[in-house]
């Protein structure tokens, strides 16, 4: 049985990613559309909050992160009308993405901005207009939050408050 501190930890760091995640800026100034393929911006939070502590040996903690966002994405999938029975397949589909995802974040990052916002283009919804230079933007946005989050201590994400970078266009 979970302690109750340690399940309000890493559920109270799930909801300041997805509401992060769920900012305005991200939608009305980064150009992202506010749909289930616009779910790579929930899956960018995310990994830059794994990444950190991955860092720091908080697996326990990115796993739990990692099951929620699962479980989230399942709940989305039933609210949009998948039935019971239909799940898994979506799902097994979702959580192969994310997956390979972070992976892709994870190699394009060692290679630096340019390729990290490639990887961040390709996830994006392909009837995005601007999608070059919304991945620009949002691969600065995330190495900055990777930055600020490699600076603060470990403590604030163990209690479940993440210090992401500001969120901003740059003309």
């Amino acid at each position: 049985m979970r302690l109750r501190s340690e399940a309000s930890t890493w559920e109270k760091l799930y909801g300041a990613i997805v509401a992060q995640a769920r900012l305005p800026v991200f939608y009305r100034s980064f150009g992202i559309p506010d749909t289930l393929q616009g779910f790579a911006l929930l899956a960018l939070h995310l990994f830059a909050v794994l990444y950190r502590l991955k860092a720091s040996a908080g697996r326990a903690l990115a796993q739990e992160l990692v099951d929620r966002f699962s479980q989230d994405m399942e709940t989305v999938l039933q609210e949009l009308g998948v039935s019971d029975l239909r799940v898994p397949k979506p799902m097994r589909g979702l959580a192969a993405a994310s997956e390979g995802l972070f992976q892709d974040y994870e190699t394009a990052l060692a290679a630096g901005e340019d390729s990290l916002a490639r990887a961040i283009a390709a996830s994006l919804p392909g009837e995005m207009e601007s999608a070059e230079l919304t991945s620009r933007a949002l691969a600065s946005y995330l190495l900055a939050s990777i930055e600020a989050f490699a600076r603060q201590d470990i403590a604030p994400l163990r209690v479940g408050v993440p210090d992401f970078a500001e969120a901003s266009v740059k003309p």
